[in-house]
């Protein structure tokens, strides 16, 4: 087999349920020069095992233990500290890898010499009447981030691009990550946040492609942090994050990106959040949002 070409940080914890669907995404993958880093928080269920046992089975997996939990963004920074390959990506253990995935996002940046690469993903849902998953369609502000395909673009001539903010929806050149030092923040949700709009405002060039990489799922039990937001704790991270995005943004004159983000944070992440005010039993809800609303561009 010939030297791994990307290597998959893979952060889990009690994820158990999902986990060997997530390994199975990469195993299938029409790429074979891959390696992944499982990262295991501090998992309390079966995680822990199941990693272990593909790290023992299959010489492309290796397994990291956190004893006590560090958080996602801590996880992630544990495998980026021991990637040696060319390319890194992301994949959380409730997700799952389309079996391209990893082949389209090498090939376009072994073409084009750019810093990054973001591709496009879609919800995968529980069904209504079973215990089964089932992806949806690409939505609008994915389609309008990663289609048609560009090819060495910037955020001055893309800056819908700025929309798309997850970690696992992307490939990089390893260097790419050291030039400038990045990591994950540690400590806070929402920290791909933040990571994104640093990377878009670094690169020199990145590309976008409209195929599908990532079924991200929506768990049953609403478990993941995003199915979280009636938290109080939960909702100040990611206003912190959506702010520190748009601030980036800001800070580095991308004001056509500022406007984007501005327009999407209000047509998506708001309304939701505004319905969660109308009934949450603490004011200090309400509140944090108003003060949020103030910070946002027109």
């Amino acid at each position: 087999m010939s030297s791994p070409a990307v290597t998959v940080i893979v952060p889990g914890r009690d994820v158990a349920a999902f986990a060997a669907e997530a390994l199975g995404s990469l195993r299938a993958q029409t790429l074979d020069t891959w390696r992944a880093i499982l990262v295991d928080d501090g998992s309390v269920d079966d995680t822990r095992r199941l990693f272990a046992d593909a790290a023992s089975a299959d010489p492309r997996f290796l397994f990291v233990a956190h004893d006590e939990p560090r958080g996602l963004g801590a996880a992630r920074n544990s495998g980026l500290d021991l990637v040696d390959t060319p390319y890194t990506a992301f994949l959380d253990a409730d997700d799952r890898l389309r079996p391209q995935a990893l082949a389209r996002l090498t090939s376009v940046l072994d073409g084009s010499g750019s810093d990054f690469v973001v591709g496009a993903y879609v919800r995968l849902r529980p069904d209504a009447d079973g215990p089964g998953y089932t992806p949806g369609d690409v939505q609008p502000w994915v389609t309008a981030a990663t289609d048609p395909a560009r090819t060495g673009t910037t955020l001055a001539e893309h800056p819908a691009a700025s929309g798309n903010i997850v970690a696992w929806s992307k490939a990089s050149r390893t260097d790419f990550w050291h030039a400038h030092g990045l990591r994950f923040p540690e400590g806070h949700y929402y920290e791909d946040q933040v990571v994104a709009q640093r990377m878009y405002t670094l690169a020199r060039r990145f590309d976008v492609v409209p195929d599908v990489v990532v079924e991200w799922r929506e768990r049953r039990d609403h478990s993941s942090i995003t199915q979280r937001l009636s938290e109080i704790e939960v909702l100040r991270d990611y206003l912190e994050a959506l702010g520190e995005g748009v601030a980036l943004l800001r800070a580095a004159g991308a004001t056509a990106a500022v406007a984007e983000r501005g327009r999407l944070i209000r047509a998506l992440d708001l309304p939701p959040l505004l319905r969660i005010a109308e009934t949450h039993p603490d004011p200090a809800y309400g509140i944090a949002l108003e003060a949020f609303l103030e910070t946002l561009p027109a």
